[in-house]
C-alpha cells in the first residue's frame, strides 16, 4: 500500500536518473495554485523531468510525490502507472487524435476514467466553451488552427481536475500572434487553476508572463531556482545572464504609462511605485521588459532623448567577462550592463549615487 503524505504540498521531487549520456540529478518543489517553470537548453534534462513526473520514465533512485502520494520510489519497489498519477499534460504539438472531433478529444480522459459519453460529452462542451471553442466542438483538429488546436489540448488536460499539470514547450509550435493570445488565455486558465503546473520551456517570455518562479537545468543540475525577479535581477551562470537577463516590472499600464511597484520594497512597509513610460498605448496589467544594456549610466542627470531616468544607489556589481552588470537601488530597482571601462571611468562602486536613463523605444511590453 502506497504511503499518502502531506496533500498540501502538490509536488515534492528528487530524481536522479542516468540515461545515455544525460546524469540527471533534480529536486523541485511545487504548492498548490503554483506554476512552476523549467527552463534549460537543448539536452539539459528538462523533457526527461517532464517525462519522469508524467510515470513515462522510471527513476534510478529518489522519490517522486504527487499530491501526497508517492508515485515512484526504488527503495520501496514504488511504481504508479501513468493513467493511475493525478497528472496530466499538454504537448507542443497538442497531439489531438485526428480521427475524433474536439468534443471526443476533451471527452477522453473522462470517458477512460469510466464516466458516461453524455456527462463526459456535456463537460467537454463546457470546457471547450470556456476555452472559445464552442463553435468548433464537431470539428477535426486538421480543420482549425494550430492556436485552436493548442486550446484544446489545454481542455483536455484540465477537464480531468489533475493535481499536477505538466505544459511541454506549449506555445513554440504557434506563430508570434498566435502564441501571444494563446499566452493570455493560458495565464487566464492557470490563475484559476488550484493544482501546481510545470511549465516547460526554452522561451523566458513564456516564463516571464505565466510562472510564478524558474528552475534552470543545465547539463542535468538544477543550477538556480527562485522567484522570477531574484532570477532575472541575480543570474549566477552565463547562460541564466544570457536568458533570463533582463529587468522584470510588473505594473498597470494606462496610455504610454505604467505604473509599477516596487518589488523588494521592505518587509511590513507599503509598497513603493514608480511610472514607467512606453512607446505605445496599453491598458491594464502588463510586464515590462528593459533589457540590461539599453540602460545608461551618468553621473549627473542626463539632458536626453531618453525620457525614463531614476537616480539610486549602486547596490553591488556582476562581472561577466569583459562586461559588468550594475545593480542599482532606485524607485524601479534596475540592473544595468556595461563595460568594465564604463564602471572604471564614472567610478561607480557600492554606495555610489548615479542617473539610470532608458529610452521608451526599447521596453518590452507584454499584456496579461
Amino acid at each position: 500500500m502506497n504511503e499518502t503524505l502531506d496533500p498540501n504540498v502538490v509536488l515534492d521531487a528528487s530524481i536522479t536518473l542516468r540515461l545515455g549520456h544525460l546524469d540527471l540529478d533534480v529536486e523541485l518543489r511545487a504548492n498548490p495554485g503554483e506554476v512552476l517553470a523549467l527552463l534549460g537548453p537543448n539536452g539539459s534534462g528538462k523533457t526527461t523531468t517532464l517525462r519522469v513526473l508524467a510515470g513515462l520514465e522510471a527513476i534510478d533512485d529518489g522519490r517522486v510525490v504527487i499530491g501526497g502520494q508517492i508515485v515512484d520510489d526504488p527503495t520501496g519497489n514504488i511504481f504508479v502507472r501513468p493513467e493511475h498519477r493525478q497528472v496530466s499534460m499538454m504537448f507542443q504539438d497538442h497531439l489531438l487524435f485526428p480521427h475524433m472531433n474536439l468534443i471526443d478529444n476533451v471527452a477522453f480522459g473522462l470517458r477512460a476514467n469510466g464516466i458516461d459519453k453524455v456527462s463526459a460529452r456535456r463537460r467537454a462542451t463546457e470546457w471547450l466553451t470556456r476555452v472559445g471553442l464552442a463553435e468548433h466542438i464537431r470539428s477535426r483538429p486538421n480543420v482549425v488552427s494550430g492556436g485552436q488546436a493548442q486550446r484544446a489540448a489545454l481542455a483536455r488536460a484540465l477537464i480531468t481536475d489533475p493535481t499536477l499539470l505538466l505544459l511541454d514547450e506549449p506555445l513554440s509550435a504557434l506563430d508570434v500572434g498566435t502564441r501571444s493570445s494563446l499566452r493570455r488565455d493560458l495565464r487566464t486558465h492557470l490563475e484559476g487553476f488550484g493544482g501546481a503546473t510545470l511549465l516547460v520551456t526554452h522561451d523566458p517570455l513564456d516564463a516571464l508572463a505565466l510562472a510564478d518562479h524558474v528552475a534552470v537545468i543545465e547539463d542535468g543540475r538544477i543550477t538556480q531556482q527562485g522567484a522570477l525577479g531574484d532570477v532575472t535581477r541575480s543570474p549566477t551562470t552565463a547562460y541564466i545572464a544570457e536568458l533570463m537577463g533582463t529587468n522584470l516590472l510588473r505594473g498597470t499600464a494606462s496610455g504610454t504609462s505604467v505604473l509599477v511597484e516596487r518589488v523588494d520594497s521592505p518587509t511590513g512597509l507599503p509598497p513603493e511605485w514608480a511610472s514607467v513610460v512606453v512607446a505605445e498605448i496599453h491598458n491594464g496589467p502588463v510586464i515590462v521588459l528593459i533589457r540590461p544594456n539599453s540602460i545608461t549610466l551618468h553621473r549627473n542627470e542626463p539632458d536626453s532623448s531618453q525620457r525614463n531616468r531614476f537616480q539610486g544607489t549602486v547596490s553591488g556589481f556582476d562581472l561577466l567577462g569583459d562586461r559588468v552588470r550594475v545593480h542599482i537601488d532606485a524607485p524601479v530597482p534596475l540592473v544595468a550592463e556595461v563595460t568594465d571601462l564604463a564602471v572604471e571611468e564614472l567610478g561607480l562602486v557600492s554606495g555610489s549615487t548615479i542617473w539610470a536613463a532608458f529610452k521608451a523605444t526599447d521596453l518590452t511590453v507584454i499584456e496579461l
